[in-house]
């Protein structure tokens, strides 16, 4: 019976998705606090609904993108034990769970206050308004070029990302709201664009919380096909067949896998493991695989198991 992992990642690039965009987050969080600052004291001053209830959402999408990058610094810092295999890469994975769960928060709260904004619509100043929301604006794009690329690869990033884009939204909305309320002096400006912020966080929170439970759930990647792994695997010369497969994902950009591989007699196991992590890596980019070789006429006590 012989048995390997294998691993192909190089030592520079043996870390999580999220990892490689900690620089960006920080300045993310950096520029975020600045929009945060602006639209208080100015909100505040002004007596500004509009504003103070944007600076809530900004400082929210901040805290949650400060909790993911601390997620991504602990997980990468924390060492592996002997009680801890794999690490705290899970930790990303949580965050990123809270973060859907604050995003859900906001755009109920949001939709809550247009609503009641609607019924007896407060007198936003426009051009205060309008020149804050120029500022958040700009803050919040640069934020967005920056994390636009880490949101493809990593779950946590993508959380940022999306509390980048809903704060971006809204700071078009406040300056639509204050363009309107200059022009036109129509105070329901306000609320309508609140709904259509809600209503356009709702959906995208709801997708990131059931991306993590189902990493949480050890489900398989959505781009891995697990029928067709198995019949590459059941291909490869010398396996007569593969059992007791499991493909799952650490963390974004970490997907694991194992199996067990029966072996035709006179087989040399060593050519069937090598050629099996080979298949992995290359065909369906699992890089790491924990693979057991077993021979025709093994135990297999695997298949006693009823889970």
């Amino acid at each position: 019976m012989s048995h390997g992992h294998g691993h192909g990642l190089s030592p520079a690039h043996a870390t999580s998705a999220s990892g490689r965009y900690v620089r960006r987050l920080w300045i993310a969080v950096a520029l975020g606090l600045v929009t945060f600052v602006i639209q208080l004291v100015v909100g505040l001053s002004t007596s500004s609904l509009a504003l103070l209830s944007d600076s809530a959402h900004v400082f929210t999408d901040v805290f949650g993108i400060l909790m993911a990058v601390t997620a991504i610094t602990v997980a990468q810092r924390a060492r592996t034990r002997p009680d801890r295999t794999f690490g705290l890469y899970r930790t990303e994975v949580f965050a990123a769970l809270l973060n859907a769960l604050l995003l859900f928060g906001v755009a109920i709260w949001i939709l809550y206050e247009a609503l009641q904004r609607l019924s007896e619509p407060p007198e936003v100043p426009g051009l205060p308004v309008t020149i804050v929301a120029v500022v958040g604006l700009t803050m919040n794009v640069i934020s967005f070029l920056l994390l636009r690329g880490g949101a493809k690869e990593s779950i946590n990033v993508r959380g940022a990302y999306l509390e980048v884009l809903a704060d971006m939204l809204g700071s078009v909305g406040v300056l639509i709201s204050g363009v309107v309320t200059i022009v036109f002096g129509w105070r329901y400006a306000d609320p309508i664009i609140g709904v259509a912020i809600g209503l356009f966080v709702l959906p995208r929170a709801y997708n990131l919380g059931r991306h993590a439970i189902g990493i949480l759930l050890q489900q398989a990647p959505k781009s891995i096909d697990i029928i067709e792994v198995n019949a590459a695997l059941n291909a490869l010369p010398g396996v007569q067949e593969s059992h007791d497969l499991h493909v799952w994902t650490l963390t974004s950009g970490m997907e694991v896998a194992s199996a067990h591989l029966v072996t035709e007699t006179d087989t040399d196991p060593t050519a069937v493991l090598a050629a099996a992590q080979t298949l992995l890596a290359e065909r369906f980019h699992l890089e790491h695989a924990t693979l057991q070789v077993e021979p025709l006429d093994g135990e297999g006590r695997c298949r006693e198991l009823s889970w």
